[in-house]
């Protein structure tokens, strides 16, 4: 069984580089049609897709925060990595990774989570 474990800092002050970090254990981030995804849930609001990197290492992006996103992987690590520039009070929220077997934009989709951290961007 896949697991994945969120790691970062919980407190961010605006204008600032977001840096997350996803372990993956029970499986490898190069399995053939597996998609690793970032996805956010800001307090009292839905699930967000923020981006995903393929096993290929190919990525897509949510064209809303794209201009701030990168993800990357470090496959001997077997980790994935999020960085969203120039934060501001609006991206306080739960981060979440997920592994999907398809390249989908819908949260839903992905079946496997990790436990979420917390992110609070404040000065």
């Amino acid at each position: 069984q896949v697991q994945l474990l969120e790691s970062g800092p919980g407190l961010v002050k605006p204008s600032q580089t977001l840096s997350l970090t996803c372990s993956v254990s029970g499986g490898s981030i190069t399995t053939m049609y597996a998609y690793w995804s970032w996805i956010r849930q800001p307090p009292g609001k839905g699930l967000e897709w923020i981006g995903y990197i393929a096993y290929t290492g190919s990525t897509h992006y949510n064209p809303s925060l794209s201009s701030r996103t990168s993800i990357s992987r470090d496959t001997s690590k077997n980790q994935f990595t999020l960085e969203l520039s120039s934060v501001t009070p609006e991206d306080t929220a739960m981060y979440y990774c997920a592994r999907g077997p398809r390249p989908s934009v819908v949260a839903r989709e992905y079946t496997n989570w990790g436990q979420g951290t917390q992110v609070t961007v404040s000065s």
